[in-house]
Parts: C-alpha cells; structure tokens; sequence
C-alpha cells in the first residue's frame, strides 16, 4: 500500500501560520481586558482604569502622537475603531487574515470561511457599538470570534509542521500577554491597608482573573481568603490553567522538541534551550521572594526571555529574521520590556 509523502513546509509558511495565531490571541486578550476594564472601572477613576490598557500594550507614544486625549472614549476607539493603529482589534484581525490569505493550501475551507466572516464583523464596527452595554457585547462577539476560529482550527488543521508553528505562536503570544496584564494590574491594585485588601480581593483582583478566564478555576483552587501570592502563582506557575505562563512555555517545549524529533528539525535545538531556560526561571525561586524584591523587575526578564525564544524560533525556521526584526505591531509591545 502507498504512503502519502510529507511535502515539508516553507518558512515563509511557518512564519504566515505563527504570526496569524499571534495576531488572533492578540485579539482575545484585548477584548478580554476592554470588557473587564468596562465591568469593573470604579466610578471617578475611568481615565486610569483604561490607561492601564494602553500601559499594558506599551502604547503611550503611540497613542498620543495619533492625537488622541487620555480618556476613555478616546482609549476605547483607539483599539476599537482605529485601524491606523497597529496594535487595535481591526488592525490585528486584518493583519491575521492577510497572513492566512497566504496560506490557504495549508487551511480548512472552514478555516478560511470563519476568519474572513469575522474580519468583516470587526470592519463594521461602529461608535455606537462602544457605548454602554453594547461595549460588552461586542467584546463578547469578538472573544467568541476568536474562540470559533480556534476551534475550527483544532478540529480541521492537518497536524504537520504547520500545525506545530500555530501552535507555538498563540502559546507565545498567550503568556507574554498574561505577564502584561499581571504587571500592569499587581503594580495598580496592590493593596496597602487592610480595607483596600478586603475591597481589592471582592473586586479588582477578580477582575485579573476574569481578564485572564480563570476566574472559576482559580475559585474552585483557592482558599476564601486568598492573597495576591495565590493570584500569582495561579497565572504564572499553575500546571493546568491555560493561560497560565508555565502551561504555555512547557507546550511550547515539547512542540519543538516534537519539531526536532519527528521532521529533524535541528535548528530547533536553540529554541528548546531558551524555553528550557524560561521554565526554570519561572520555577526557581519562591513566589515570596520575588514579590519582596519586585514583581516588575521579574516579570520584565520573563518577557525578555519570551522574545529571545520568539527571536530563536525566527532564525531558525523564517524567511527574513535578522536581529531587530518584528512584525507590524510587534515593535510597540517590545518596548516595555
């Protein structure tokens, strides 16, 4: 009986298939913290809650030299509504479909379907839909956007070198973002008194969680009266919780170790060094520590360490990586760390 041939896969494919899933995770994190910033923005404090939204994305040149005020309407159509701005929603979705245009012998139909019914939906999205309770919804539709596309993903895309690549682009992308938003957010909230505590733990450190969709797992795990260190630990060390950064950079290992194994991808030997690397830093000192001695500081060489394995992965396997090289868009959140 004859055996099908693996045709291999070009770089400019698995750069195509790694950026097109790093631009739709983009979309998801954003949407997730558009909406929590909107559900949970206490009232007087509406510039600072959605400030944290252009700190955490690296965008405060960015947003002012396009002209905008530091308020919320002008921080909700910055990343709604404007596609000069490479970093919002209709700019990330366009440039994800502009690199599955390309990769169409690689894609489902069902694939190519959904991401272009939903770069459609993101194009129409009006003023209005960014006022009140529309904001929420429209939040909602484009986490579900992207949720279909993952899904219809998983259920349809053949798992050749293709599928390693995908894979490795949303595990990257999904915890540089959670360190981001962990950054951000424990510099803002972080308690002083014993009243801000009780207040913080009913509210605003649910808000991280929910931005994370880990709100439910982390209740079912946690004591009643959790501390920032369990909310930490939940989002950087967890094994099981997907969005947590030792989840991602533990699949992201094994994913290129499989690259080296199965096809005979040396050149990913590097990578696999560097995630290593990663792994124990996110493991090798106590969480007390770390939050004695600084959060910031640590979660910048967490980020450091993320694009240095993005870096390793591009020369390896890309057409056109050389040192410095970014996507569009990349280049604004590289500046933060």
């Amino acid at each position: 009986m004859s055996q099908l041939r693996d045709p291999g896969l070009l770089a400019r494919d698995a750069e195509g298939v790694f950026w097109m899933a790093r631009y739709l995770e983009r979309v998801e994190n954003l949407a997730r913290l558009i909406d929590v910033t909107q559900s949970f923005e206490s009232p007087g404090e509406e510039t600072a809650a959605w400030w944290g939204l252009i700190r955490i994305n690296a965008d405060e040149q960015n947003f002012l030299e396009r002209g905008f005020s530091a308020d919320a309407a002008h921080i909700k159509r910055f990343y709604l509504l404007d596609r000069g701005n490479k970093t919002s929603i209709p700019s990330s979705v366009e440039d994800a479909r502009t690199n599955a245009r390309t990769l169409r012998p690689l894609m489902s139909t069902e694939m190519w379907r959904q991401i272009n019914m939903f770069q459609r939906f993101v194009a129409r999205i009006t003023p209005e839909d960014l006022e009140g309770d529309a904001l929420s919804r429209l939040c909602t539709r484009i986490k579900e956007g992207v949720q279909a596309h993952t899904g219809i993903t998983r259920g349809t895309m053949y798992r050749d070198q293709g599928w390693y690549f995908y894979e490795l682009g949303r595990l990257i992308e999904r915890a540089d973002q959670t360190t981001r938003m962990l950054d951000i957010k424990y510099t803002a909230l972080l308690p002083k008194g014993a009243e801000e505590k009780r207040v913080a733990e009913l509210t605003q450190w649910n808000a991280i969680l929910r931005a994370a969709a880990g709100y439910h797992a982390f209740k079912r795990l946690a004591r009643a009266a959790f501390s920032p260190e369990d909310v930490v630990h939940f989002l950087l060390r967890d094994p099981s919780s997907p969005r947590s950064v030792l989840l991602c950079v533990r699949r992201a290992e094994a994913h290129l170790d499989d690259l080296r194994r199965f096809y005979g991808l040396a050149a990913a030997s590097e990578a696999i060094e560097l995630a290593e690397i990663l792994r124990e830093l996110l493991l090798e000192k106590p969480l007390s520590h770390i939050l004695a001695t600084g959060l910031h500081e640590y979660l910048d060489l967490v980020q450091i360490h993320l694009q240095k394995l993005a870096a390793a992965i591009g020369r390896a396997f890309f057409r056109d990586w050389r040192p410095g090289f970014e996507a569009p868009g990349e280049a604004a959140l590289q500046e933060s760390a």
